[in-house]
């Protein structure tokens, strides 16, 4: 039995035809939603939530129902931290403008990000979205290097502008991506190979498939988690011999820092510190600011240089103060609060609890992550092949006990664990206890 591969918006998405049974005002929202939004409206859930407020680890909806947030990788130190508000709050109240004028705040920011990278990473261009900095990477990468080809594992996602979409099989519908992308398998252990040797072989065997096409390599484009592939984190270390054979190829290695970033895998501020590899250029995004949107891309100052040499760059909200002001917040909570230590401590705990589930649930495939960010499979036990409707049954029955979470992976079948780093181990034995009734309930009915 072949299992069907997912698209990336489908793997949680409501489905706009069955509101069979809704509440009328509800029905009535969702309806005129999807006349405003039309065919981009995308909602979570069989049944929507009508969320009203959230703080810390935990959202609230409209009737005050309180659900545990293991989804939302935007507010990562926590929904509405006060000195993240209170910083975007002042700000907006002092000055807010484009970014061909001198700010303090915007360089007071810079200088701490910029000190968070290693030395040869000292330049960095600001920007609004994790789309829009993966975007300019790819640019910047094909100037340095002469060449259009770009290599991404087979289900990643990489944001929505018209070229990153192209580097974002999990996106693509009715096609594959465009004849500048090869595509490979998620990083693992295959053919007596161990998870650094495939992965390594992979990217030749790529290289080798760009060049048969006429098409040299620019990139390759990894998010340091793989999180869209469905989480795989280990052994630490295992980018090193991918990152060597890019670089003897001539190409680059773009780190997207976009979900693994800032603290989230426990081990440091940046997923690519795990593995011992310094990228040539970092894309970050979403959790930069704590909710309030803003990107970033940090590179090598001679391969910022070539590309202005070339390309008449400006953003004009990218870097704005309050962006800048949001995103020193972040990073000074982060620092003060410890969020790095408590992801690499919290998420061990949860991990094993994890695991332990594993060993009671022959449902249960496999469990993978570091820190705050783990991955959980579902199959079908008497034939290991992944199980995406018991995926969608997890997800749905956990938001009926007050448990928000979303899918990953080629098949939908992958529980894409990914609290905010506030999250405690009472939260983690909480999501291990009610995922477990949930299966000893299915196993029952």
């Amino acid at each position: 039995m072949s299992v069907a591969t997912k698209e990336i918006l489908d793997l949680n998405r409501f489905d706009a035809t069955r509101t069979e049974g809704f509440p009328p005002e509800l029905a009535e929202r969702v309806a005129k939603r999807q006349a405003s939004l039309g065919a981009s409206s995308v909602l979570f859930y069989e049944q929507p939530i009508d969320m009203a407020s959230a703080k810390g680890a935990y959202m609230y909806d409209v009737s005050g129902r309180k659900y545990l947030d293991v989804y939302n990788n935007v507010p990562s130190v926590g929904h509405c931290h006060p000195r993240v508000v209170e910083a975007i709050a002042r700000q907006a109240g002092e000055l807010n403008i484009h970014t061909r004028y001198l700010n303090r705040v915007v360089e007071a920011y810079t200088e701490k990000l910029l000190s968070k990278f290693p030395e040869d990473l000292s330049n960095v261009v600001l920007t609004c979205t994790g789309s829009e900095s993966n975007d300019l990477a790819m640019r910047i990468a094909r100037i340095a290097t002469g060449a259009e080809g770009f290599i991404v594992t087979e289900a990643a996602y990489h944001g929505n502008t018209a070229l990153v979409t192209e580097i974002s099989p999990s996106s693509l519908r009715k096609r594959k991506p465009a004849p500048f992308v090869c595509t490979i398998a998620a990083p693992a252990a295959r053919d007596g190979m161990s998870v650094e040797a495939n992965f390594a072989a992979s990217i030749e065997q790529a290289i080798a498939e760009l060049k048969s096409r006429g098409i040299g390599l620019a990139a390759l484009i990894i998010d340091t988690i793989f999180s869209s592939d469905g989480i795989y984190a280990d052994p630490a270390g295992f980018l090193k011999a991918a990152t060597d054979v890019v670089h003897r190829a001539g190409g680059l290695v773009i780190a997207d820092e976009v979900q693994p970033g800032f603290g989230r895998t426990g081990g440091g501020l940046w997923g690519f510190e795990r593995h011992g590899v310094t990228p040539d250029i970092v894309t970050m995004g979403k959790p930069m600011g704590n909710g309030f949107p803003m990107g970033g891309v940090v590179t090598r100052p001679e391969l910022l240089k070539r590309f202005c040499e070339e390309t008449g760059y400006f953003n004009t909200f990218g870097g704005n103060p309050v962006a800048a002001a949001a995103g020193h917040a972040v990073l000074q909570v982060i620092e003060d609060e410890g969020l790095i230590e408590r992801s690499g401590t919290v998420g061990s705990h949860f991990k094993r609890s994890l695991q332990a589930l594993q060993a009671a649930h022959p449902e249960i495939g496999d469990v993978r992550g570091a820190g705050l960010f783990i991955g959980l499979d579902f199959i079908a036990p008497e034939t290991a092949e992944p199980d995406a409707a018991l995926a969608s049954h997890a997800i749905n029955q956990l938001k009926q006990n007050g448990i928000l979470i979303g899918a990953a992976g080629k098949y939908g079948a992958t529980l894409k664990i990914r609290p905010p780093l506030c999250f405690s181990s009472d939260d983690a034995d909480f999501f291990t206890g009610t995922l477990d009734t949930i299966l000893k309930a299915r196993r029952g009915a």
